[in-house]
């Protein structure tokens, strides 16, 4: 068992109070005559989305229920602020990878590469290994035979964001700069960090 406080059923019902009156300022300032400009409105859209989502969290953790409502992009800070209907998404992946056994990942490599010296060591060894494993193989391919390749795979993140179109080749020079937590649509996150909460659970 967690050794973390569980919520009560009075912080459920505050939660549940600070949504209803969340819902009022929302309201409010939608309503307003000068809405369309209104900064207001935009704290207030903030300030539900942030009272619901905890609200959500508490009823789960309490009664193991939860809302009718999902509020886009509640992954990222500060929520979805892309378009409703992209042009274009991006998905941005990432694959942690432990080396556990370096003569292994080597061996391999060596199998691909003639030209790599048989049983070379220390980092350049490992590095050149790596650049063939990751030139000859999918990434996807790579992750399915991690351990056939001395690797133990850790922690990995899939982003799908919304994007512009762009031209073939434009944001290659630069390809992880525009990565944007506010126009993050969906993630998928591996880790053990949750097989750990689920087992506390």
């Amino acid at each position: 068992m967690s050794d973390a406080a569980q919520p009560t059923i009075a912080e459920v019902r505050a939660a549940a109070e600070a949504v209803k009156a969340a819902i009022d300022r929302h309201l409010e300032a939608v309503s307003s005559p000068s809405a369309a400009d209104d900064p207001a409105v935009s704290a207030a859209y903030e300030q539900l989305a942030t009272a619901a989502i905890a609200y959500d969290q508490l009823l789960y953790e309490v009664y193991d229920e939860v809302t009718p409502f999902e509020v886009p992009g509640d992954e990222g800070p500060g929520g979805y602020h892309g378009p409703e209907q992209p042009e274009a998404i991006s998905v941005l992946i990432r694959r942690d990878y432990h080396i556990v056994d370096p003569k292994r990942l080597r061996a391999q490599a060596e199998r691909l590469d003639e030209t790599l010296t048989p049983g070379g060591g220390g980092d350049g060894g490992v590095n050149a290994a790596i650049g063939v494993l990751f030139g000859e193989y999918e990434p996807d391919e790579i992750a399915a035979r991690s351990e056939e390749f001395g690797l133990e795979e850790a922690d990995s993140t899939l982003w799908v964001a919304a994007a512009e179109p762009t031209e073939p080749g434009e944001w290659l020079p630069e390809p992880f700069d525009h990565a944007d937590p506010q126009l993050l649509i969906c993630r998928f996150d591996v880790s053990e960090v949750y097989d750990d909460e689920d087992l506390d659970d």
